[in-house]
């Protein structure tokens, strides 16, 4: 989804070409994210001036812009705020017009960019226009920025601080969203919010803060009511007043040791990556939080949640220190980021076992889980939630934890799973699967089991992410930053995730021991085995530029623990190469797709070695018989497929693990056939890496 980054200094001399560069980079960071248009806006030469620069396209078409610009590059600011935006279209087309940041009115009183989508806009567009409001775009922002003009307008004396005016507008919003304001009546302060969105705070400064934490300030009974008439459901609001009682407990974190403030830097940003370049120091915030920036300090206040009138208990928000490298987010010798991930599989399925698996003690160890392993085995049955790529990591070891658990296991797409009303009990598990940790549908499925009291269990690969935070416990995957759009190196170490979670919930029983030391040996060799896979990488080349090439379809068949692998290679191939590709389950063939099949329908299906391979074995029969000539992805050294067949032949594992093997040529042929037809490899188009809206 869209990407927000903003840049505040204080106390620290940085030109406008300096600041530019930094938004610039911010938003070059998470293009991965998905969007179609991209704008920043930043202080002029003037008291109350900002200047706009909006382009639609990628980043590189606002630099751009911005180069041709006759803006005075060498102006320097000692203390400024700044905010820039991706834009993914959900209200209006890509268009400068439709561009963040949206602005209240001409005069530019308040500025936003956001991330989300607020579901009653459209009501707050009607009821503002009816007050004689105009409106230039098509966004839901811009009602949201209106809004907060009118409310600031509606103010007695003006007296209002900037928090308790944002407070007073999100209490009229419905949707999800993260949001940044700026405005000309507080110069040098920005407040922003998030509900359902992700959004963290960096903090730079050359001195060590004096401590690493940051108090909330919980709102006051009066603090941020709806202005007076305007919502049609609560005419007999009264005006927030002015100057609200909060219950402020002192945030010393912009301090040094010594007591005195200090330069400072924040940055503002919809993902680490955007601000790991400059700081590894990052606040990351809750929904319904709300942070403001003001004079090198950053507070943090949240509006009363407690219907009895009692105050919420204080809490704080710690200062963590993010683990990833600036290379970890650079293509290095790779020409895309989705090539440079697949090939950092051998290493990304150590890192998810790294201190979790003692190989010669067949003992698996997942801290996360620890706690939990009693109520877990207890459970009446385990629940798998998910959407797209991390689904397919639930489905392709769903029989194995049947197998191993012998708990009844059911995997569910998160947006069928809420459409349904699943019935959750408390003795269920359920386990949620994101690598974001921040897919809007997984976040609902997952607030809907906490509601009804089920022991709920996160799957993610971003530390600090809504998913990780609002779980009762689970695994942090620690596969690396990913940043291309289709995910790889995700996918695979979200499966070996999994089954480490399935062998830990079998170590008590003794009859499992056989098949549990041989999964982990599995574990053990397949680092060396996925390199071998990729050895192959020339030969799915020529398979992309010849027998598929200017191909329009595509068949993917497979039985068993294969059918997730057929699934998931499908969707890559749909995902980046725009082509129609289908994952059918090989024991359905008869009952319809065998109808597809002809001399002209390619097909791949997937025959390794496993206890199903002689019913994989007629399927191939029945489509060659009806004149198919398929690619055959099998293990080395079968000797039971026919001369002439072509073949992708892989190393052979425990029947558990070979999914994680056979998916490897299905990402890298995906990705040559993209390269092939000149496709945008890590930001196709139409998708976004990180879904945070239904």
């Amino acid at each position: 989804m869209c990407g927000i980054f903003g840049y505040c200094n204080f106390l620290k001399d940085k030109d406008r070409k300096e600041i530019l560069e930094i938004l610039c980079n911010g938003l070059a960071r998470q293009e991965y994210r998905g969007y179609d248009s991209a704008g920043l806006g930043i202080d002029g030469d003037n008291p109350g001036e900002i200047v706009f620069f909006k382009e639609v396209g990628k980043v590189a078409g606002l630099r751009k812009r911005i180069a041709e610009s006759n803006i005075n590059t060498s102006k320097t600011f000692s203390s400024q705020v700044s905010i820039a935006h991706t834009r993914w279209a959900t209200h209006g087309p890509p268009s400068t017009v439709n561009c963040h940041p949206i602005r209240s009115d001409p005069s530019n009183e308040f500025i936003i960019v956001h991330n989300g989508i607020v579901t009653n806009a459209a009501a707050l567009r009607q009821v503002l226009q009816n007050r004689g409001y105009k409106f230039e775009s098509e966004t839901d922002t811009e009602a949201v920025a209106i809004l907060t003009k009118y409310v600031y307008d509606s103010q007695p004396g003006k007296r209002i601080t900037f928090p308790s005016l944002v407070k007073t507008v999100l209490k009229e919003l419905e949707g999800s969203f993260a949001f940044v304001f700026k405005s000309i009546h507080y110069p040098n302060e920005i407040v922003t919010a998030r509900r359902g969105s992700p959004l963290l705070i960096g903090v730079k400064t050359e001195k060590k803060l004096k401590v690493d934490f940051v108090d909330v300030e919980i709102s006051g009974p009066d603090d941020g009511k709806a202005v007076d008439g305007f919502v049609p459901t609560a005419p007999n609001s009264r005006l927030a007043p002015p100057a609200p009682k909060i219950s402020r407990r002192q945030s010393r974190n912009y301090m040094s040791e010594d007591g005195m403030p200090q330069p400072i830097e924040f940055f503002v940003a919809s993902d680490a990556s955007a601000i790991v370049e400059h700081t590894k120091r990052v606040l990351y915030l809750e929904d319904d939080d709300i942070a403001h920036i003001s004079d090198g300090q950053l507070h943090i206040h949240r509006l009363r949640r407690n219907e009895s009138g009692q105050a919420e208990t204080p809490a704080t928000r710690s200062i963590e220190t993010l683990e990833i490298e600036i290379a970890a987010i650079m293509k290095g010798k790779f020409d895309h980021f989705m090539q440079k991930e697949i090939y950092e599989q051998p290493e990304s399925v150590v890192n998810t076992m790294r201190g979790r698996v003692i190989f010669d003690d067949y003992r698996i160890t997942l801290g996360g889980l620890r706690s939990y392993l009693p109520i877990i085995r207890r459970g009446r049955r385990i629940v798998f939630c998910a959407c797209g790529t991390s689904y397919h990591s639930a489905l392709a070891t769903q029989a194995m934890f049947e197998e191993l658990t012998e708990i009844p296991v059911s995997v569910e797409l998160a947006s069928d799973f809420l459409d349904r009303k699943t019935p959750i009990f408390r003795d269920d598990v359920c386990v949620f699967v994101s690598q974001s940790g921040e897919t809007a549908d997984t976040i609902l499925a997952l607030r809907y089991c906490l509601e009804r009291g089920a022991l709920c269990v996160g799957i993610v690969n971003t530390v600090g992410s809504t998913i990780s935070r609002e779980t009762h416990c689970g695994i942090h995957i620690n596969a690396g930053p990913e940043v291309g759009v289709a995910s790889t190196k995700a996918y695979t170490s979200q499966y070996v995730a999994l089954v480490l979670m399935a062998l830990q919930l079998s170590e008590d029983r003794i009859s499992f021991t056989p098949r549990r030391r041989a999964i982990i040996d599995g574990l053990r060799e397949l680092p060396v085995q996925i390199k071998k896979v990729l050895e192959l990488d020339s030969t799915l080349r020529e398979f992309a530029n010849t027998l598929l090439a200017n191909q329009r379809s595509l068949l993917l068949m497979g039985r068993g623990y294969q059918h997730a692998t057929c699934l998931e290679g499908a969707l890559k191939i749909k995902e980046i190469a725009y082509m129609h590709s289908e994952g059918i389950l090989a024991g359905e063939l008869k009952h319809g797709p065998l109808a597809l099949i002809d001399e002209n329908m390619p097909v791949i299906i997937v025959m390794t070695q496993d206890s199903l391979y002689p019913k994989v074995q007629s399927a191939f029969a029945q489509i060659t018989a009806r004149k198919a000539q398929p690619i055959v992805i099998c293990n080395e050294g079968d000797d039971g497929i026919k001369k002439g067949v072509k073949t992708i032949r892989l190393p052979k594992t425990v029947d558990v693990l070979q999914g994680l093997l056979n998916i490897i040529p299905l990402q890298l042929l995906s990705y040559h056939l993209a390269v092939k037809n000149g496709f945008d490899v890590d930001c196709p188009r139409n998708l976004a890496k990180s879904v945070t809206t239904e």
